[in-house]
């Protein structure tokens, strides 16, 4: 972890980390180590601890051997600082390197990561927790993190190759046969009988889902993707996490000293495992009651939207594998293996310029990022924002925007429940949900699907707020 000295509030605290490749062991019990691409060598990346409202300065050295950028999800910076590739910013070439400036405004649970063929260099292992802490937090025992991360390993314990497959693409994109708790195949969680734990969950994945139940275990929620919320139990005891999402729980940990209790995810259909587990220690409990103390966190300081003078706009997510249903589902399965039999050995990737699959609004931006990206609307800079967005497919989709959180108010037509704000918005099939925030960030900000293979085949497009220069 990455800890910030002491600065004044004009003065910024400034780090370095640097992007390059590194060997690693995910699974303690072998002790092979295996090459992926990582933040100071490290997986995840180092975890960077900020403060509400003071200024830092983050120096980016880049030791791939191709162009990068890095993304600080969730965080509301400047747009010059989003880390967009020719949208935002020219991409870090190698040996090169680039200052990230900014102020967090909110506390909670953010993340960084590439956002230049960042299916290989997300898929490869660059990400990173960035935590923004309240300035008098809610009181626990213990305030842990657990980074998610979903990788493919081929045969021989390496990550396998085939990024960009167009198969996957079309359907519920790179979704790997291992999964890792802050950088390694997890254990048991040692933890005492009586503590209250702040547990912070984020999902790295480039597509897998999870729906994590921890059984003997109620776990309150009290943010979503850093944004605080009413403090309550998750929708049938599961905490549902999408790639790029973070969840914050408070756990009190009430089973038997000597008890173990596992956390499962059985978002897969059939394919439940066992991610990791409680193992309580044979000590007497810390307390015999929960801890007398708030759950709620403190507010962040986000503009409420003005519904009833909101800008109106829809956005409806197409394509993808099966995506007419009913009769028209062989002729799309057909046109889809035609596409995929074309060019580049009958499994091309999908690049800057490859061939879409998705779409918003009946256009698709594929790949990245890149300089000429044209705005698909134009938003009034400080206009509250009312935005309907339907999922006409068959498929999972985590939206995520740029620069913004937004109020989530209703599902389906039925109001969401619990003041939830979010950055990034899971749809099943057939979704809609509605969304409101205030336009009060300028520039060009992309909005996107977090299963990054959907992202680079399509769904993405670039919502412009004001002039589109990011100016203050």
């Amino acid at each position: 972890m990455l800890e910030p000295p002491r600065a004044s509030a004009t003065e910024a605290t400034e780090y370095r980390i640097s992007p390059g490749r590194a060997r690693v062991a995910l699974k303690r019990e072998q002790g092979s180590a295996i090459e992926v691409w990582a933040y100071d060598g490290r997986i995840p990346g180092p975890e960077i601890r900020l403060r509400q409202g003071e200024p830092v300065r983050i120096v980016v050295e880049n030791r791939l051997t191709e162009d990068t950028t890095i993304h600080w999800h969730g965080i509301r910076l400047p747009n010059a600082m989003d880390g967009v590739p020719g949208l935002t910013q020219p991409p870090i070439k190698p040996g090169g390197s680039f200052v990230y400036e900014f102020t967090p405004p909110d506390a909670g649970t953010f993340w960084y990561h590439p956002h230049a063929d960042s299916l290989q260099q997300l898929g490869r292992g660059l990400a990173g927790a960035l935590i923004v802490e309240e300035a008098e937090p809610v009181r626990v025992d213990r305030d842990l993190l657990w980074v998610l991360t979903d990788w493919r390993l081929g045969d021989d314990g390496q990550i396998a190759p085939g990024f960009g497959n167009r198969m996957e693409a079309a359907m519920s994109g790179r979704v790997g046969n291992t999964v890792t708790l802050n950088g390694t195949v997890p254990g048991d969680q040692s933890v005492r009988a009586g503590e209250r734990l702040r547990l912070r969950l984020v999902n790295t994945s480039l597509a897998r889902i999870m729906a994590l139940r921890f059984e003997g275990h109620r776990p309150v929620v009290v943010a979503t993707d850093g944004q605080p919320c009413d403090p309550h139990e998750p929708d049938g005891g599961k905490l549902l996490l999408g790639p790029a999402m973070r969840i914050d729980v408070i756990v009190d940990m009430q089973g038997d000293p000597g008890s173990r209790h596992a956390v499962v995810d059985d978002f897969y259909e059939g394919l439940a495992y066992e991610l990791t587990s409680f193992a309580y220690a044979a000590d007497a409990p810390l307390r015999k009651n929960p801890l007398d103390a708030p759950l709620r966190l403190p507010a962040n300081p986000l503009r409420q939207p003005d519904l009833q003078d909101a800008h109106r706009l829809e956005l409806v997510l197409q394509g993808g594998m099966m995506s007419g249903m009913g009769g028209n589902m062989m002729g799309d399965m057909m046109n889809m293996m035609s596409g995929m039999m074309q060019g580049m050995g009958g499994m091309p990737g999908t690049t800057a310029h490859g061939r879409a699959v998705w779409s918003i609004n009946g256009t698709s931006m594929t790949g990245d990022g890149h300089a000429g990206m044209p705005p698909l609307v134009t938003l009034a800079q400080g206009r509250s924002q009312f935005v309907t967005m339907r999922n006409e497919t068959a498929w999972w989709h985590p939206m995520h925007l740029h620069g913004f959180s937004f109020r989530v108010l209703t599902r389906n037509g039925e109001p969401a429940p619990h003041n939830q704000w979010a950055d990034t918005v899971l749809l099943a099939p057939r979704d809609t949900v509605e969304l409101a925030f205030v336009g009060d960030n300028p520039g060009d900000w992309m909005l996107h699907c977090h299963i990054t293979d959907h992202q680079t085949a399509g769904l993405m497009t670039v919502l412009r707020v004001g002039d589109g220069k990011g100016k203050t």
